[in-house]
């Protein structure tokens, strides 16, 4: 009796289609992800083959600050979407605020890797393949961080400007998905490029 209530209960509910932003963040996320992949299978394929120095173990240091910074900035977001959707829009402002604060500290730390690479170190994009498929693949990610900050930074902007309210929640998801990935990202690219390809 009571199988037969719940599946007339399930029957009486309405369909709902997935929200567009959040299928079309999937749908860039999957394409993204696949141009990740690329990048670091050419990183793997190609550490240890440089002619030339220098080497991995010999410029690079463990970025944990940094990486820190980053992956906090995933509990801002988060925290972030979860007070605009409780109506608590100034909470929401000081949490994207974080956000931006801690994705402004990573790519400040990612700029003052590449200055002591380049100008301590030696190392360009031209040096030899490890210089090569290093700025390629971080600089890849960096460049997706920056969009990230910028996107960030606007909503930031429209909230304190009292432009985002409840309603706008949904949307402000969509972007901290993207925000996600973007950490998910580095989390490979620190083991790949930091770890095991030292």
């Amino acid at each position: 009796m009571s199988t037969a209530v719940a599946v007339a209960h399930q029957a009486n509910e309405e369909w709902r289609q997935p929200s567009r932003g959040i299928v079309g963040m999937a749908c860039l996320i999957a394409a993204e992800s696949a141009i990740f992949i690329i990048f670091v299978v050419a990183y793997i394929f190609y550490t240890g083959k440089s002619l030339t120095g220098p080497t991995p173990r010999e410029v690079l240091e463990l970025p944990i600050f940094s990486t820190i910074c980053l992956l906090s900035s995933s509990i801002t977001v988060h925290f972030a979407v979860h007070e605009l959707r409780a109506s608590k829009v100034r909470l929401s402002a000081w949490w994207l605020a974080a956000t931006v604060l801690l994705g402004s500290i990573f790519i400040a730390s990612t700029a003052a890797e590449w200055y002591k690479l380049i100008y301590h170190d030696g190392l360009t994009i031209r040096t030899n393949l490890f210089g090569t498929t290093f700025y390629s693949l971080v600089g890849l990610h960096a460049s997706h961080v920056i969009a990230g900050l910028i996107m960030l930074g606007l909503a930031l902007i429209f909230t304190l400007m009292g432009k985002v309210n409840q309603s706008h929640a949904e949307r402000l998801e969509v972007l901290s998905i993207y925000w996600h990935f973007v950490d998910a990202v580095w989390v490979v690219v620190f083991t790949v490029v930091y770890i095991l390809g030292r």
